[in-house]
C-alpha cells in the first residue's frame, strides 16, 4: 500500500487518501454510528437513515436523480449499516472523482426527508426484514445475537424489528441524524490517481454547513451469561442451519492477529479443518464455515454448518471436535504456514481494488482512530506462532461460553445443551 495522507479539515472531517494507479477512483465516506447505538425504542433507525439518504437532497429531490448522478457515468454506489459504523461509497472512474465526492457528501449533508417518502421506505424495510425472517440462515444469526447479547441492542436486528420501524417517527429519525451525522463523526476515505489536496479543496466547502456536537455513546456489552445455552427453533425445511459461537476479543485486542490466525485454520477455505473434517471426510454439509467479528469491547467466533436434521448431533461433534483440537494440540508449523500465506494472499488480493484500499483506510480510521499499513498487519500475521493459537483456543473456545441456535425440522427434543462439551 502507498504512503496513507491524511489531513483533519477545520470542522473535525477526517480525510485520507491512498495514492494507487487505477482506471477506477474508490470513494468511502464512514459515519461511526450503528444499530448498538439505538435505544430499544429507536431500533432501526441508522439503517433507515441510510435507505433514506438514497430518497434525494435539495439539488438532487429524487433517488432517480441520485442513482443517475452515478450510474449515468458508469459507476457504482451503495451504503451499510453495521454494529458500530455506516458506510457510504462509490467508486468511479478515475475522470470522475468530483462527482462521486459531490454526490456523497450532498446525500449526508442535504437529504430532504420528506415524510412521504419516509412513509414508503417503512414499508420496504419491513419487506427487507420479512425476506430476512423468511431466510433459515438468517434467522439462526438472528437467533443467535439474541441469544449471546440478550436484551442488548448487540441483540436484536441490525434493521429493526416490524414493530420498531412501523412506530419509528419524522422526529426520531432527525434527532439521530442530528446527533451522528456530524463531520466530527465522520472519516472520508479515497483511493486511487488522486491527491489530498484536490479532495480537501473540494470537500470543504461543501461539509462546511454541518458543525460539531455530541456523537459519543453507546451500552457496553452486557453481562456474560455463562453456558452452554441453546436455542431451537423448528421450521418445515429440508435442511437444519446450526450455528455455535463463543464470545470473541475486542478489535484492538492484542491477540486479534492469533485468532485470525486460528479462524483461518479452522474454517476459511476448502483446505481448512472443518471443511475436509465435516463436509470431505464425513459428508455432513456442503456448507460449513467459521467466522470471527470485532467489536470495540467485545466479538465472536463461531461456525455455521447447513446439516441434514438427522445429522445435527453428528455435525456438532465434528464441529466441536475441530474446536478441541485446537484447545488441545498446537497447530503444525506447516499449516500454520499455509494458513497465512492464504490470509496474506486473499488480503492482497482484495486489495487491488481501489474502493477496498479506501476502506481498508477509513474503516480503521472510523473505528480505531489509528490506521495500519497493509505491511503492518502481513507482518503481525507473520508473528502468529502455534502456541499463541492453542492460547487463544484455549482461552476463548470454553464449554461456559458455548451458544448454539438450530433452525430446521426437527423430531427429536430435548436438551440441546447436553450435545455443547469438549
Amino acid at each position: 500500500m502507498n504512503t496513507i495522507e491524511t489531513m483533519t479539515l477545520d470542522n473535525g472531517l477526517r480525510l485520507h487518501v491512498v495514492p494507487m494507479d487505477s482506471y477506477s477512483v474508490g470513494v468511502g465516506l464512514f459515519i461511526r454510528v450503528g444499530s448498538r447505538y439505538e435505544a430499544d425504542e429507536d431500533g432501526g433507525i441508522a439503517h433507515f437513515i441510510e435507505h433514506m439518504l438514497f430518497k434525494g437532497t435539495k439539488r438532487r429531490p429524487s433517488a432517480r436523480e441520485l442513482s443517475l448522478a452515478i450510474e449515468g457515468i458508469g459507476g457504482i454506489f451503495n451504503a451499510n449499516t453495521g454494529r458500530e459504523l455506516t458506510t457510504y461509497w462509490a467508486k468511479v472512474g478515475r475522470d470522475h472523482l468530483e462527482i462521486a465526492l459531490d454526490v456523497l457528501t450532498d446525500m449526508v449533508g442535504n437529504s430532504l426527508f420528506e415524510e412521504k417518502e419516509i412513509e414508503k421506505e417503512r414499508r420496504v424495510i419491513i419487506e427487507e426484514i420479512n425476506e430476512s425472517l423468511d431466510t433459515p440462515e438468517d434467522v439462526v444469526f438472528l437467533l443467535l445475537d439474541e441469544l449471546m447479547w440478550p436484551s442488548h441492542p448487540l441483540g436484536r436486528d441490525i434493521a429493526g424489528t416490524r414493530e420498531t420501524v412501523a412506530g419509528l417517527s419524522h422526529a426520531q429519525i432527525m434527532a439521530l441524524w442530528e446527533r451522528f451525522y456530524r463531520p466530527a463523526n465522520m472519516v472520508l476515505s479515497v483511493a486511487g490517481p488522486v491527491d489530498l489536496e484536490t479532495v480537501a479543496a473540494f470537500v470543504a466547502p461543501r461539509m462546511k454547513t454541518r458543525q460539531n456536537g455530541d456523537h459519543t455513546g453507546f451500552l457496553s456489552v452486557p453481562p456474560f451469561m455463562p453456558g452452554p445455552q441453546a436455542v431451537v427453533r423448528n421450521r418445515d425445511i429440508e435442511q437444519a442451519h446450526l450455528c455455535i459461537a463463543c464470545r470473541g476479543i475486542p478489535r484492538d485486542h492484542p491477540d486479534r492477529f492469533a485468532l485470525r490466525m486460528l479462524n483461518a485454520v479452522l474454517g476459511e477455505g476448502m483446505s481448512s479443518r472443518l471443511f475436509l473434517e465435516v463436509r470431505e471426510r464425513q459428508g455432513l454439509a456442503y456448507s460449513v464455515y467459521s467466522y470471527n467479528s470485532f467489536l470495540s469491547d467485545s466479538g465472536v467466533i463461531g461456525t455455521y454448518a447447513g446439516v441434514d436434521p438427522q445429522r445435527i448431533a453428528d455435525a456438532l461433534s465434528a464441529i466441536l471436535g475441530e474446536w478441541d483440537r485446537l484447545r488441545q494440540q498446537p497447530v503444525s508449523r506447516e499449516d500454520l504456514s499455509r494458513a497465512k500465506e492464504f490470509v496474506k494472499g486473499r488480503t492482497l488480493l482484495r486489495l487491488e481494488d481501489s474502493y477496498a484500499n479506501a476502506s481498508w483506510v477509513g474503516v480503521q480510521s472510523a473505528l480505531d482512530d489509528e490506521v495500519r499499513t497493509v505491511e503492518d498487519v502481513l507482518s503481525q500475521i507473520d508473528r502468529v506462532t502455534p502456541d499463541d493459537i492453542q492460547r487463544v483456543a484455549q482461552n476463548l473456545l470454553r464449554e461456559d461460553s458455548l451458544h448454539m441456535t438450530i433452525v430446521g425440522s426437527l423430531t427429536e427434543e430435548g436438551d440441546w445443551t447436553e450435545g455443547l462439551h469438549f
